[in-house]
């Protein structure tokens, strides 16, 4: 086991009707006015919209709306509500969304504080010195970023999707109450079973050094996340599924699996990014079709760790036979698991290619992610 540092300072409050209360934990940090971010109309819709107002204009704290941020969220929104929280000047952001708007007000968080364009801090031009006070109350499980410090948002201009994180970036308080997340659709519940299960192999798969106590909590959140999947899709209304989904999903890269674990590297979200810049495609499905490709290319590098993941997760032996499970489980539950099934052919593996030389440049891989071993990993998800 590794020497390491954990820290995290994000308050979870985790449960039913828990947003309730948003006004108090805002109030508490000295808020008097936010930027309160979201994507689509449905929280108003659907009365959460109305819940949180009511819980801030209880404790008299002024909201400055900001709707609007897509999947896959675009630096240019980021911008625009830069733009609009200076002018406005709040002194927090509170995100009412998923990991979407999470990370966008991450990055809109920071970029208040920082002179320069935002996207600076996303390539290494500067660092983040400072931000502003970041809150969530979480409609959809996948990503971890209610209880992370990090956040993906892709230039559309560039075509790349790169990430930031810093000590400043944590949220202050996140609210998960897994009822909120009862209309989820069906595609985008398996696909957030997809990436969960991304942030949970990548170091348990790749690391040079991965303590037994890390594989254990890594399987029991993939296990965890396969038996809970299968009860949503036959019931999405169980409360007990739904809570224990979430919670796998901020334990998958809270920092708690990757303690003492190092030397790991993030190849599949690698890859996956440029998917998802190129081709706007949803984050989880580009990483399940991603996910079993690089698999089978990379297991002969990892052989015990490979026949591990295939025993305690599948009661199998052979590496083989534990990536041909996992991809068998992912078409059971409808995630696609080939670049045709999101429209991608081999014709426009070259474009892909080419937006990976960055994307390998950033995550500190590009001497082992070659072209020509890009290319050999995407013909396998063909």
């Amino acid at each position: 086991m590794d020497n390491f540092t954990f820290f995290n300072p994000t308050k979870v409050e985790f449960g039913k009707d828990k947003e309730q209360a948003i006004g108090q934990h805002l109030a508490e940090h000295g808020v008097k006015k936010v930027l309160l971010t979201y994507g689509s109309e449905r929280i108003k819709r659907d009365g959460l919209f109305s819940v949180v107002s009511k819980s801030l204009s209880e404790r008299g704290i002024q909201i400055v709306e900001c709707g609007g941020i897509v999947s896959n969220p675009v630096i240019s929104k980021v911008r625009e509500a830069i733009t609009l929280a200076r002018s406005q000047q709040v002194d927090a952001v509170l995100s009412v969304g998923g990991g979407s708007v999470l990370d966008s007000s991450k990055a809109i968080a920071a970029g208040v504080r920082y002179d320069g364009d935002v996207w600076d801090l996303f390539i290494g031009k500067a660092s983040i010195d400072s931000a502003l006070p970041v809150f969530d109350i979480l409609t959809l499980a996948a990503t971890g970023s209610e209880m992370n410090s990090g956040a993906v948002v892709t230039n559309e201009a560039t075509q790349e999707k790169f990430a930031i994180q810093s000590v400043h970036t944590f949220p202050k308080v996140s609210i998960v109450n897994p009822a909120l997340m009862q209309t989820v659709s069906r595609d985008y519940l398996v696909y957030s079973a997809a990436d969960i299960i991304a942030h949970s192999i990548e170091g348990y798969f790749t690391a040079t050094v991965q303590p037994k106590i890390q594989s254990r909590l890594v399987e029991s959140v993939i296990t965890t996340v396969m038996e809970t999947t299968e009860l949503l899709l036959a019931n999405p209304k169980d409360y007990n599924a739904r809570a224990e989904f979430a919670w796998a999903a901020t334990l998958a890269l809270n920092g708690i699996t990757y303690a003492g674990t190092s030397g790991f590297g993030y190849p599949n979200h690698m890859i996956e990014h440029s998917l998802s810049a190129l081709f706007n495609v949803p984050h989880g499905a580009g990483l399940s079709v991603v996910m079993p490709a690089w698999m089978k290319w990379y297991h002969s590098r990892n052989p015990a760790q490979f026949e591990r993941f295939a025993q305690q997760i599948f009661g199998l032996k052979t590496a083989e036979e534990g990536i041909a499970a996992l991809e068998k489980w992912f078409d059971k539950i409808g995630t696609p698991t080939r670049l045709s099934q999101l429209g991608i052919t081999a014709a426009e593996l070259p474009a892909i290619l080419d937006n990976l030389q960055g994307n390998a440049q950033w995550f500190g891989l590009a001497g082992t992610y070659t072209r020509e071993v890009l290319a050999d990993i995407l013909k396998r998800a063909l």
